[in-house]
């Protein structure tokens, strides 16, 4: 299975993931970690662009770039671990793409270039308002990325939005929960939510 984790930056994805792999493996599910961007060569590329190392970027490449990390990650390493039996538990995916692209590319564009990437079995879409976002941004420290300015972060919690409920109604498997209590009221509901997803296999 390959499921997804999506949210704003500061929406608490990256922990929420790791913790949904521990409690795979401690109820004898092999499971794997993984993120986009990826830590691989177009990722790391793709991380020195959104921290403005390398200067300005065409939006139309960055999103070629975000594809192209998308399909390298499959066969380089989210394929070889599901081939190895594996829950694969992704922080970003698609849907990630939807949001943050198609600010300034077309969404035919954005869609066409990820469409060798399959479906997530669930996609678990973490919402906070992006003002809590923007405080847990600033108390964990680094510096401002491409899309952090909060005006930005609206659009893309609007985007987030608009493009998960579309895929939820087209029959995608998304299930969208609150990610403004604390972090263990947040796990318990994902948690519950892959549960009923594994179980329903």
């Amino acid at each position: 299975m390959l499921i997804a984790i999506e949210g704003v930056d500061g929406a608490g994805t990256t922990t929420q993931a790791r913790r949904l792999v521990a409690w795979l493996e401690s109820i004898g599910r092999p499971a794997h970690l993984t993120r986009e961007p990826t830590t691989g060569p177009i990722g790391e590329l793709l991380r020195r662009v959104l921290g403005g190392a390398t200067g300005a970027v065409d939006p139309w490449a960055v999103a070629l770039l975000f594809a192209a990390d998308r399909i390298d990650h499959l066969r380089r390493e989210i394929e070889p671990a599901q081939a190895e039996g594996k829950i694969v538990i992704s922080d970003r995916y698609v849907l990630s793409s939807l949001a943050y692209q198609t600010l300034a590319v077309p969404e035919a564009l954005v869609r066409m270039i990820n469409q060798r990437a399959p479906a997530a079995e669930l996609t678990l879409m973490v919402e906070v308002p992006v003002e809590i976002a923007a405080a847990r941004r600033r108390a964990r420290g680094g510096p401002e990325e491409l899309f952090d300015a909060l005006e930005v972060q609206r659009r893309v919690a609007a985007a987030y939005r608009e493009h998960a409920v579309r895929a939820r109604d087209a029959g995608e498997p998304i299930v969208f929960v609150d990610g403004t209590p604390d972090e263990d009221t947040v796990f318990a509901t994902l948690r519950d939510a892959l549960f009923a997803r594994l179980s329903s296999r």
